[in-house]
């Protein structure tokens, strides 16, 4: 069953002719129970952190490798900032219009400023075929690593990729 928000990520999808596969499974919250589903996905699957600095003035959307671990202090230097920390449920919905166990890369469709930066694992850059959850967690979405950069520059959010 598709709601609206996972219907608006596959309407941009289609406007930019990106062709993706879906894949349905029970709603997961963490990594951890997500890859009970992805044996039978052939895609580089990621973890997506939505972080805020001190001051809550710049907001992040990080992707890595799942199997990686953030560190956030050695992010935030990566990224210029004095600390990072997880941004509140509140702040997830007002920014990117998402709840927690859904973060996405598809919730930058919903950030119309343009204010949340992007900060992506360097060893996702030339992955053939990548997954994501299509803004809902009872889904999860694979399209060419090509065709992800090529949404993230439709998207106009800043973007950089980052050893972790």
């Amino acid at each position: 069953m598709v709601n609206g928000q996972e219907e608006g990520v596959y309407r941009v999808l289609e406007s930019l002719q990106i062709r993706y596969d879906r894949h349905e499974h029970p709603p997961v919250f963490t990594v951890e129970e997500a890859t009970r589903h992805w044996a039978d996905i052939q895609a580089a699957h990621c973890k997506n952190l939505f972080l805020r600095n001190k001051k809550g003035t710049i907001h992040y959307l990080v992707i890595l490798e799942h199997t990686k671990q953030a560190d956030l202090k050695q992010l935030a230097t990566k990224m210029g900032d004095d600390r990072l920390s997880f941004a509140s449920p509140e702040r997830l919905m007002a920014h990117l219009g998402l709840t927690a166990g859904s973060v996405s890369p598809f919730g930058l469709i919903n950030d119309r400023e343009k204010r949340v930066q992007v900060a992506i694992d360097l060893d996702l850059k030339d992955v053939p075929r990548i997954g994501f959850h299509p803004n809902v967690n009872t889904a999860t979405i694979v399209l060419e690593g090509t065709e992800f950069q090529r949404f993230l520059a439709w998207c106009g959010n800043p973007v950089r990729w980052i050893r972790f």
